[in-house]
């Protein structure tokens, strides 16, 4: 049944199972906003608001009120409305915003376990494989208590499997691990550690700046996330040269996070109504990525003076050599060792069943698209 159907029929079903569960006492807890009768909950995301990142945040919010019927509705406000990124986790653990949409990987300077989440190889799991640890692997646990350690009082919702976004942009093509000695590079997060492990002396930019410093040569390279996320920052009108592929974040996914006080104090309905919202939203997200994004990367095949190069072998390797030297000094810290081993298990077993039962898509590509440039090539009607 689609979102909208049956809005008033499950309207009344949701004031009837919150009835039950004494709602009344729970909608009228502190800091619990209403409007119309609707419970309001306040969510700052991580991203500036032409950003196809903070289009997947408003995604949310309307699925949880189409939903709920009106009943339950997430404002969502972008990067900097009430606290800057660095001040996400801490403004949502006070009850200064009552959520944040980002990703695990911004709380990275709390401990390092977040990045596990987020950034580097995973041992081979893509961002999905990684969600089914998540919820089936015993992730969600840790990440509890990941989050207790650090005494943030959130509730998490890792969510949205995000495809491997580029190494970055470039002013000419990285030819081999060499080529980063020395670099300007912007990236954030564990990814600090990964370029900068490649030899790379690295800036970490807010977004807003990274196209400026591209074309004024502060910096002499850059990743964000994704190709439409690169375009909608300038990057590729600041350089030519997106190189893809990378093991910096290659199972990255996104996070929903709310105070924990004002997400327990909805009625147990709302609650798992929300849940529920998450996992729909998440599903959607993947399937407008590929769209948004291999139309994005169509035109960029067709840009004049625009290059798209495939990242080396080398480079690749390098990186993952970089991960192991970080994480060999992490593991010094138990509960990274314990996240890692757990996503280790998990991936061992996944990863090989995924690599040996899943067919590649190259042959058949091969065979119905020959050695002619994807349809993305095509200058008209494209």
């Amino acid at each position: 049944m689609g979102p909208g159907i049956h809005r008033a029929s499950r309207r009344g079903f949701l004031r009837t199972g919150a009835a039950m569960a004494g709602s009344a006492a729970a909608l009228a807890a502190p800091g619990i906003a209403r409007s119309q009768g609707a419970v309001v909950l306040r969510v700052q995301s991580a991203w500036p608001a032409k950003d196809i990142l903070h289009e997947y945040a408003l995604d949310f919010a309307s699925r949880v009120s189409d939903m709920s019927g009106g009943d339950l509705k997430v404002e969502v406000l972008p990067a900097g409305s009430v606290v800057q990124n660095f001040g996400l986790l801490a403004a949502v653990s006070s009850g200064v915003l009552d959520g944040a949409h980002g990703s695990l990987e911004h709380h990275y300077a709390r401990h390092p376990a977040f990045a596990l989440w987020s950034a580097g190889p995973a041992f081979g799991m893509d961002a999905n494989v990684l969600l089914a640890w998540h919820k089936y692997g015993g992730g969600r646990q840790l990440l509890a208590k990941l989050y207790a350690t650090i005494k943030a009082d959130v509730v998490s919702f890792p969510y949205a499997p995000m495809p491997t976004p580029p190494l970055g942009w470039f002013k000419k093509p990285i030819a081999a691990p060499v080529d980063f000695e020395n670099l300007g590079f912007r990236t954030t997060g564990m990814a600090i550690e990964i370029f900068g492990g490649l030899g790379a002396r690295v800036n970490a930019l807010a977004a807003a700046d990274i196209a400026s410093a591209l074309e004024r040569g502060v910096i002499d390279g850059a990743e964000y996330n994704n190709v439409s996320s690169d375009r909608a920052l300038g990057l590729a009108d600041a350089a030519s040269t997106c190189m893809l592929q990378s093991y910096h974040q290659s199972a990255e996914q996104l996070e929903i996070l709310f105070n924990k006080g004002r997400f327990d104090a909805l009625p147990p309905k709302l609650r798992a109504l929300m849940e529920s919202a998450v996992e729909a939203a998440s599903q959607d997200m993947a399937w407008k990525a590929i769209d948004r994004y291999s139309r994005d990367h169509a035109q960029l095949r067709a840009r004049a003076g625009t290059r798209l190069l495939q990242t080396p072998e080398s480079v690749l390797q390098r990186q993952l050599a970089a991960y192991d030297k970080a994480a060999g000094r992490f593991r010094a810290d138990r509960l990274f060792a314990e996240i890692e081993q757990s996503q280790r298990r998990f991936a061992e077993r996944a990863v090989r069943w995924q690599l040996e039962t899943q067919v590649s898509p190259r042959a058949a590509y091969r065979h119905y698209f020959g050695a002619r440039p994807a349809p993305a090539a095509k200058k008209k009607g494209r």
